[in-house]
C-alpha cells in the first residue's frame, strides 16, 4: 500500500528519471536535426546542451519560476499572520523555515518551489491572504508545505524548465522551415529524417503528457499530507472552493508553471475538455477527497 514516505521516494526517482529522459530527448531531436540539415555538429551541441541544461534546471530553476511569476520576498513586518502560519506549520511538519514569497495578484493562489527542503519557498498572491480566513489559509500552507515534505518541489520546477525547452526547441525548427534539408536523400534517409520530423512534431505534447502525469497525483498526495498537518480537513477544503469560485485570472503566468500552483492558474478549467488537459484534477473531485482523508491514508 502506498505511504506519503513512498512517494517521497518516488519522487526523487522520478526526478532523477524525468532528467535522464530530457537528456535522451533532447540528444534524439538533436540527431534528427544534425541528420536533417548533414549537420554532425549540431548534435554534439545538443548533448552538451542537454548536459548544461540539466545540470541548470537543478540549481535555478526556482529562480526562473519565481522570477515568471513575479514573486518578491515578503516582508515579515508587513506580512506577521503568513509569517506565524508557516512558522508553526513548519515546525509541525518537521521542515526548516522555508522563504516566504508575495505575488501581487488579485486571483488567490499559492505555490511551492526550491530543490530541497533546505532551499525551498512558498509563494502566496496578495488575493489569497484578502480572501481566505486563517483556518483556510493555514490549510492552503500545509498543503503547499506537503509538497515540500512529500520531496516533489524538485521535480515540479525541474519540470518547467526541461518542458518548457523541448518546446522551444520544436517550436523553433518548425518555424525555421523544413525546406533546407541537406541530408541523405535516399529512401532510408527520407524515413530517418520523417521520423525524426514526426518526432519534432509531437515532442511539446509528450512534453505536456509528462507534465500532466507528474501533477495530478501530487495533488492528492499534498492534499492529504496538508490535511495531516492542520488535523482540519474543512479549512483546505473551504480554501479550494472559494479559490475555484473566485473566477480570477492570474496577470503573470505560463502554462509551463502552471502544475506548480494549488489551483490552475489558467481559464477554463471547469469544463470536462479543459479538465482533460488540465494539470490539476477537479476541484470537487479533491474536495470529496479531502473530506475523506482518515479513510484514505
Amino acid at each position: 500500500m502506498a505511504t506519503v514516505y513512498t512517494e517521497q521516494d518516488k519522487n526523487v526517482r522520478r526526478t532523477w528519471f524525468l532528467m535522464a529522459a530530457f537528456l535522451v530527448i533532447i540528444i534524439a531531436l538533436g540527431y534528427f536535426i544534425a541528420y536533417y540539415y548533414n549537420n554532425s555538429t549540431i548534435l554534439y551541441i545538443a548533448v552538451l546542451f542537454s548536459l548544461g541544461m540539466n545540470i541548470f534546471s537543478y540549481w535555478y530553476s526556482d529562480k526562473i519560476v519565481l522570477s515568471l511569476s513575479r514573486a518578491v520576498p515578503a516582508e515579515r513586518e508587513q506580512y506577521p499572520d503568513l509569517y506565524k502560519i508557516v512558522e508553526n506549520l513548519s515546525i509541525t511538519a518537521g521542515l526548516p523555515m522555508p522563504k516566504v514569497y508575495i505575488m501581487n495578484e488579485l486571483a488567490p493562489n499559492a505555490f511551492a518551489t526550491g530543490r530541497d527542503k533546505d532551499h525551498a519557498v512558498v509563494a502566496v498572491t496578495s488575493g489569497l491572504l484578502q480572501l481566505l480566513d486563517r483556518n483556510e489559509l493555514e490549510g492552503v500552507i500545509a498543503h503547499e508545505l506537503s509538497h515540500i515534505g512529500n520531496r516533489d518541489i524538485l521535480l515540479s520546477t525541474v519540470v518547467v524548465v526541461l518542458v518548457g525547452f523541448i518546446s522551444i526547441l520544436a517550436d523553433i525548427f518548425i518555424r525555421g522551415g523544413l525546406g533546407g534539408r541537406r541530408g541523405d536523400n535516399s529512401r532510408g534517409g527520407g524515413i530517418i529524417a520523417l521520423v525524426g520530423i514526426i518526432l519534432i512534431i509531437l515532442s511539446p505534447f509528450i512534453a505536456k503528457l509528462i507534465q500532466l502525469a507528474i501533477s495530478r497525483k501530487r495533488e492528492f498526495l499534498a492534499d492529504a499530507s496538508g490535511v495531516l498537518l492542520t488535523r482540519y480537513p474543512e479549512g483546505l477544503a473551504r480554501a479550494l472552493q472559494k479559490i475555484e469560485s473566485a473566477h480570477i485570472p492570474m496577470q503573470n503566468t505560463h502554462s509551463a508553471t502552471s502544475h506548480l500552483f494549488i489551483s490552475s492558474p489558467l481559464a477554463g478549467t471547469g469544463k470536462k475538455l479543459a479538465t482533460l488537459f488540465s494539470t490539476h484534477p477537479a476541484t470537487e473531485d479533491r474536495i470529496k477527497a479531502i473530506l475523506n482523508t482518515n479513510e484514505r491514508v
